[in-house]
């Protein structure tokens, strides 16, 4: 498909710099293909679902991923920034540099570096190979528990860079950019639509009978990349690992058997989920690498409902919500949303969408779950 079709004008001001506080306060627009739009807050999901259903969320937990540093070659020195996006190995890392021409096989870099080019940084790594667009693998001189102890003293919270180039993380970031349920350390980027959580709104969804399970899908820097092509086709999509319990496949196959929905928390819950069903839509316990691109005429076999924040003009993952939702009416619900002041991205409002297909009103049995 033509990336531009998911192009639209966003203006900047929309883009969200903080989150909402509470965190629950946040708008969120319900999205249905079939019976159109509704403004709510994110408070009002119980009162949106079913004793029955099944939230699913991804607690990944995020690292401080984002490192600056010097490369030094001979008596030749640079500044350096590194975003890591995938463990290899205790001691290695697949990470996106900047200036990326100013890196080779064999470097070294000295992470801890914040502006003074005489100080050797706290975090040393050589470059064992460089890939396309940027992409190295690093090797650094710590490993396993000792290198995360290094990554957390000297590591910068990975900020989108639609918020990052408008101002410098800071200390509230290490806790607005986390959900409250974080467990699994591995992530450079949040599960963004978790963000909106807290532990009086888990309290309203216990009371109201939506049982929640957890997935763990580690986000990589690639999120961040936007799509330079101009045909879906022939953008990559990187890597991401992740992993589906026993019990939370049983749970979620259990759910579905008596009726119950599936509501996916953000599209990574949904793309994990996607990515571990069989071809019935049965979930088994997996883990492994996923890169799966959900576009536009994808058949979905896992989640009924998504809730996801508001995403950016041509990103996979706009892309991800016109799949689900349809074009037509993703490009509706953003337009709106615009003129209704939502607030975009990582720290912005949330939308609740329905799959194309089905409505609020929907049976609670979901026959396609079993053709």
């Amino acid at each position: 498909m033509r990336v531009d079709l998911f192009d639209f004008e966003l203006p900047e001001e929309r883009i969200a710099l903080r989150p909402a506080e509470p965190r629950d306060s946040a708008k969120m627009l319900v999205v249905s293909p079939d019976e159109g739009l509704e403004d709510r807050i994110v408070r009002d999901l119980p009162s949106l679902l079913r004793p029955g259903d099944v939230l699913v969320f991804n607690d990944t937990k995020v690292i401080p991923a984002q490192l600056k540093g010097i490369r030094r070659r001979g008596e030749a020195v640079a500044q350096v920034e590194a975003t890591l996006h995938m463990r290899m190995a205790g001691d290695r890392w697949l990470a996106f540099m900047r200036p990326g021409k100013r890196i080779a096989a064999g470097d070294r870099i000295h992470f801890g570096h914040d502006g003074d080019s005489c100080f050797l940084g706290h975090l040393d790594a050589t470059v064992l190979e460089k890939g396309e667009g940027g992409e190295v693998l690093l090797s650094f001189d710590l490993s396993g528990v000792f290198l995360d102890e290094a990554l957390r003293a000297v590591g910068h919270i990975p900020l989108p860079p639609y918020i990052a180039s408008k101002r410098d993380d800071d200390e509230r970031d290490r806790s607005d950019y986390q959900t409250i349920y974080a467990r699994e350390e591995g992530a450079v980027a949040a599960p963004t639509a978790g963000l909106h959580f807290t532990p009086e709104l888990f309290a309203a969804l216990d009371a109201r009978g939506v049982e929640r399970r957890f997935v763990t899908l580690h986000v990589g820097a690639g999120t961040f990349l936007p799509v330079k092509a101009d045909d879906t086709a022939d953008h990559k999509m990187h890597a991401e690992t992740g992993s589906v319990s026993q019990e939370t496949a049983d749970a979620l196959n259990a759910a579905k058997a008596r009726g119950g929905r599936i509501i996916a928390v953000g599209t990574t819950s949904l793309r994990l989920l996607e990515s571990a069903a069989r071809p019935d839509g049965t979930l088994p316990a997996w883990s492994g690498p996923t890169d799966i691109f959900i576009t536009p005429g994808y058949r979905f076999r896992t989640a009924d409902m998504l809730m996801t924040n508001f995403h950016l003009p041509r990103s996979t993952l706009f892309m991800l919500v016109s799949a689900f939702s349809g074009l037509e009416t993703m490009r509706a619900a953003y337009s709106y949303a615009i003129e209704n002041r939502y607030r975009f991205y990582s720290y912005g409002d949330a939308s609740l969408l329905y799959r194309a297909g089905q409505s609020p009103d929907a049976p609670l049995h979901d026959k396609e779950f079993n053709d």
